[in-house]
């Protein structure tokens, strides 16, 4: 359990600094940027704390803030997501039962694909409408959505599957 939680601190830092020295720094095409820093909130367990996964996810996204020196459209784009994790959880995958279940491609391929792609989109739309703040430009706000809910979707799915754990009691 101990094990899980410095898993989980490992995985915060190396997103976060991967996202604020690489990955923020290519667009391509002028309008997609990869947002993979969400991947950590996907491979949280279904049964950890909602608290505790709010409190990641704000953290996660003042980390984001500090080194991009945003003011805080990131802390609140992830925040809100965390808190309806719980939630969009419960709708895709109906586990109740499976405290350390662990959502992963090698698991679950249709439900976790079901969920990436439900929680990368919220998590784009609002950080790009928290970014703009207005509807005037709505076709350009929502082809940055696309784009980059499309380029972080594929990068997650690349992830997941090169990340397969072993562990069979993360997987049942």
């Amino acid at each position: 359990m101990k094990l899980s939680y410095i898993y989980e601190v490992f995985l915060l830092a190396l997103l976060v600094l991967l996202q604020t020295l690489l990955l923020n720094r290519i667009h391509l095409f002028g309008v997609a940027t990869p947002v993979l820093y969400i991947y950590f909130l996907l491979k949280l367990p279904i049964g950890r704390n909602p608290f505790y996964v709010i409190i990641s996810g704000f953290m996660m996204g003042l980390l984001i803030d500090i080194f991009l020196n945003t003011p805080g459209m990131n802390a609140a784009a992830t925040t809100i997501v965390a808190a309806f994790r719980k939630p969009v959880i419960n709708l895709i995958f109906g586990r109740e039962d499976y405290e350390q279940y662990v959502p992963g491609i090698h698991s679950s391929t249709g439900p976790f694909v079901r969920f990436t792609i439900l929680m990368v989109v919220f998590h784009q739309t609002l950080l790009f409408f928290i970014e703009s703040f207005t509807f005037f430009n709505i076709t350009h706000t929502l082809l940055l959505i696309i784009s980059s809910s499309l380029i972080t979707c594929i990068l997650i799915f690349a992830l997941d599957s090169l990340t397969h754990n072993s562990n069979p009691r993360e997987q049942s």
